[in-house]
């Protein structure tokens, strides 16, 4: 079992409180095993086209870093 399957994850709140709403969860493990699809399906294509994994996966790093939300975290 992969240490990033939604199922081993428990959503937190920035409290460090989980997250308790089943469907939230619900939402949140569709949106992770979504983007975890088209990450793999980002490397698979890169490589295909001879692409260094190093490089995409420092993009791909990078990218996450740089996303900044619309808005802040929500309180308790």
């Amino acid at each position: 079992m992969k240490t990033t399957d939604p199922d081993t994850i428990i959503w937190r709140k920035p409290s460090g409180a989980p997250v308790a709403c089943l469907e939230k969860i619900k939402v949140l493990n569709e949106n992770h095993a979504e983007l975890r699809q088209t990450v793999q399906d980002i490397m698979e294509d890169a490589l295909l086209m001879g692409c260094s994994e190093a490089q995409i996966r420092a993009a791909m790093h990078a990218l996450i870093d740089e996303v900044v939300p619309a808005f802040g975290e929500q309180a308790d």
